[in-house]
């Protein structure tokens, strides 16, 4: 079947639909969400039962750098720094020691058993250095698995991190394939630039969006999300402009605007969220499309070995090394060993290879794609039970929310309040959004002239306004009484 600009709506809404729907598989039987995707994208490709002809790498990458933009950005506003922050140093260490050291073993490995160049053994491990944190935590959801101390955190820092040095790497040792003159020491400058103006330019894109977003005043309240989707765009392709990593701009971007106040905060985690799934669904079946099975099947035995190599020496290799000066359990270190799923972003740089036309570009394609798909089905299906084996998982009784979670619950609200703002109290002709409101508290309505209002972000307080305002907790009352510079002397009513 081919593709027409007819049809094309038609199937791509039945692709999405059937996906959705097999992904409730996954729930059941712990399989990744992403192998039910690709299957699906697979099954309809040219070889399978949809027979349709898709075969450009080139509009694939396309797809896939847009999809790994909000996945990227989706996880960046996910992550909480008060979580990470206890962890910052082991997951930058994993994400980019952990990154160059899988690798580099991988490559020389792959050199050693095949008869590819050493640039293209490394090329070939640098594709599949990085890990995939949408498989990870879809599996621990279905399987309502919790784990202790700060892994979830570690892991989650992780996986949303080192796609940037993926990156680097894939570009780096292609362009070392394609001119193998040069010396491999000729990347680390390349290296320096594009992590420091990915860094620069990534935290300032996110001071810059903030105040963006805070001072324009949009007529409707769905028009903030879509802001935001713009301006994440021009921070990947101004930083890509100007030679930076744009990739881990966009996550630091995120990062960025996750912990501060923005208005409509909620609207906008909320949609992304749901983009970020969509991307995934679209993504893995692209890549499915462009998958031939005829093609993989002659590189299944290299594809084992490589599989081999990477779960359960270059994987664990890469994590002691990088977690060598952190105090952690044996055991956690097994862990973060184990979850180290390669998903859809290493089929996403192997694209790069065929566009540049290398020779082997076709073969490194098929391996990368039978190490990703064996990696999720034997690790992801096993997450829960090497979490149990190693005692790493919590019990049902002991799991908490986390941050994120916390914001994004509407949670149940226990205690009320009306307080009337003073004539020279400071947060007069302040916006909602400026007064650093603790999350667990909201402002329901405001009573202003006598009149009842449902307040923003946007909303500018007022001289002798009433807030009737909202909280969790004790604590979060008090909080609030803080935040706008008045003292508690009321009892608090409670219900």
């Amino acid at each position: 079947m081919e593709i027409t600009t007819e049809n094309v709506l038609l199937i791509g809404s039945l692709l999405l639909f059937i996906s959705i729907l097999v992904s409730k598989t996954s729930y059941r039987f712990g399989v990744p969400t992403l192998v039910l995707f690709l299957m699906v994208g697979i099954l309809a490709g040219s070889e399978g039962i949809g027979k349709i002809n898709f075969d450009d790498p080139q509009l694939a990458q396309f797809v896939g750098i847009v999809s790994l933009n909000f996945i990227l950005f989706s996880g960046g506003l996910d992550t909480s720094w008060k979580s990470i922050k206890p962890v910052m140093w082991q997951g930058i260490s994993l994400s980019t020691l952990g990154v160059l050291i899988t690798a580099l073993s991988v490559g020389v490995f792959v050199s050693f058993i095949t008869d590819f160049t050493i640039y293209e053994g490394l090329l070939l491990g640098a594709i599949v250095s990085s890990t995939d944190a949408a498989a990870v935590f879809s599996i621990l959801r279905s399987k309502n698995l919790a784990l202790k101390s700060n892994l979830r955190p570690t892991l989650e820092l992780e996986s949303g991190s080192n796609d940037p040095m993926a990156y680097f790497l894939t570009l780096a040792f292609l362009g070392l394939v394609l001119a193998p003159d040069n010396s491999i020491y000729s990347i680390i400058p390349f290296f320096l630039q594009q992590i420091i103006i990915g860094t620069l330019l990534g935290f300032g894109f996110g001071k810059l969006s903030k105040i963006i977003i805070n001072r324009i005043k949009l007529d409707f309240e769905g028009l903030y999300p879509v802001l935001v989707i713009a301006l994440m765009f021009i921070t990947f392709s101004a930083t890509d402009f100007f030679g930076g990593n744009g990739f881990l701009a966009v996550y630091l971007c995120a990062v960025y605007l996750g912990n501060h106040d923005i208005i409509h905060k909620r609207t906008i985690m909320r949609m992304f969220d749901g983009l970020a799934w969509l991307m995934q669904i679209v993504l893995f079946l692209t890549l499915g499309l462009l998958v031939y099975p005829s093609h993989v099947l002659p590189v299944v035995g290299v594809g084992i070995f490589v599989s081999v190599f990477l779960i359960f020496i270059a994987r664990p290799l890469s994590v002691f090394i990088s977690l060598l000066f952190f105090k952690m359990k044996m055991r956690r270190r097994w862990y973060i060993s184990w979850v180290g799923l390669r998903g859809a972003v290493p089929i996403v740089f192997a694209t790069y290879p065929l566009l540049a036309g290398i020779e082997k570009a076709d073969m490194i394609f098929n391996i990368v794609f039978f190490v990703s798909l064996s990696s999720v089905l034997l690790q992801g299906t096993t997450l829960s039970l090497v979490a149990k084996w190693l005692r790493v998982a919590l019990p049902g009784k002991a799991k908490q929310r986390s941050p994120v979670d916390t914001f994004l619950n509407d949670g149940v609200k226990s205690y009320i309040r009306e307080i009337i703002i003073p004539e020279h109290n400071h947060s007069v002709g302040k916006r909602i959004v400026d007064l650093k409101f603790p999350r667990k508290a909201i402002i329901a309505m405001i009573s202003r002239n006598d009149k009842f209002l449902t307040p923003n972000g946007a909303t500018q307080i007022e001289p002798n306004d009433m807030l009737i305002i909202l909280t969790e907790d004790q604590t979060s009352l008090q909080s609030v009484y803080e935040s706008l510079h008045l003292d508690m002397s009321l009892e608090q009513e409670e219900f």
